[in-house]
């Protein structure tokens, strides 16, 4: 036999020397839930692991996780005054813009903060936009979402992920950022961000579960992959400097797919029900946790991801799993 492709499989050092994916901290962005108050760490019921944390508390968590080189984070704010128009989404004294002059006021440049640039946690109705008629609308929604960008970018945000998906909103966001001096903070587009039932969880963290209907009016079909790259080509188009896809691991093919037809960085959202399905079985001893997870990172990677959002970070760094 000529080819014998065991011979480079024969060991570890050979196998790291010829692996074709690779993982680095440098990779991943971690998410975090603030909340209103003092004194607040509160496990999340539903995802294992993670907690809704005051603007102080973030702080000292966040210098936890800066020490082990964790220094990338997502942030959602989570208790902001709720109503139809969403006002309190882009006020200077809104939960987020708070947090993020704290952030920076702190760490500086040593952290780079993402912020969810989405109305659904500011709305009475939980849906990702203003309703009329028990429709979103778009446009209207749109001008919400660019004032909430830059009350963000005033804020020191580095990078702002809108996750509405509306149409048009990153051409808006960036308009906004550009008018007002703001044209070196990056957008990461949800560009395509599918009506999942993966999300589960997060709605409970994140309280923005819709009261009524669902969100596949603006979120994407889950059948349609042309569409999805319709929708990332787009967004590109817009100004967009990252594109993600969200959720991550029943969507690789959508990963591997833009990957071809971009030059742009490609993120996944690694989402709540992915996490909390890996934690669930590994407490009840079904799974091998580290290997299961890290199979999983490493598919991301694997399917075209440089930038991979994950609640399981903290887990992989602190238990030195790479």
């Amino acid at each position: 036999m000529l080819h014998r492709p065991r011979r480079l499989r024969k060991n570890p050092i050979v196998r790291e020397m010829v692996a074709e994916t690779k993982l680095s901290k440098d990779m991943f962005v971690y998410p975090y839930f603030v909340v209103p108050g003092k004194n607040v760490n509160h496990p999340i019921d539903a995802m294992p692991g993670i907690s809704h944390f005051s603007t102080d508390t973030l702080l000292k968590d966040i210098e936890k996780g800066l020490s082990l080189g964790i220094n990338k984070i997502m942030l959602f704010g989570v208790g902001d005054q709720k109503s139809e128009d969403a006002k309190s989404a882009y006020g200077a004294s809104s939960l987020v813009p708070v947090t993020v002059r704290e952030l920076k006021k702190q760490f500086g440049d040593d952290l780079y903060v993402v912020t969810d640039v989405c109305v659904c946690s500011y709305t009475n109705h939980g849906h990702c936009g203003i309703m009329h008629n028990d429709y979103v609308q778009n446009d209207v929604t749109v001008d919400l979402i660019a004032k909430m960008a830059l009350a963000h970018s005033e804020a020191g945000a580095d990078m702002l992920a809108p996750s509405d998906m509306m149409d048009g909103r990153v051409a808006a966001i960036r308009e906004k950022l550009d008018s007002n001096g703001f044209e070196n903070v990056a957008v990461m587009s949800h560009a395509t961000k599918f009506a999942s039932a993966y999300y589960g969880p997060f709605r409970e963290a994140a309280d923005c579960a819709p009261s009524k209907g669902d969100r596949k009016a603006y979120q994407m079909d889950f059948r349609n992959p042309d569409e999805a790259l319709r929708e990332a080509l787009l967004d590109e188009a817009e100004g967009a400097d990252v594109l993600m896809v969200k959720p991550g691991l029943a969507y690789l093919d959508v990963i591997a797919r833009l990957k071809q037809n971009t030059n742009l960085p490609i993120a996944v959202y690694n989402v709540s029900g992915e996490y909390s399905m890996i934690k669930a079985a590994a407490e009840r001893g079904w799974i091998d946790e580290q290997k299961v997870v890290m199979e999983t990172m490493y598919a991301f990677a694997r399917a075209g991801a440089s930038i991979i959002t994950t609640y399981h970070i903290r887990d992989i760094v602190e238990n030195k799993w790479m």
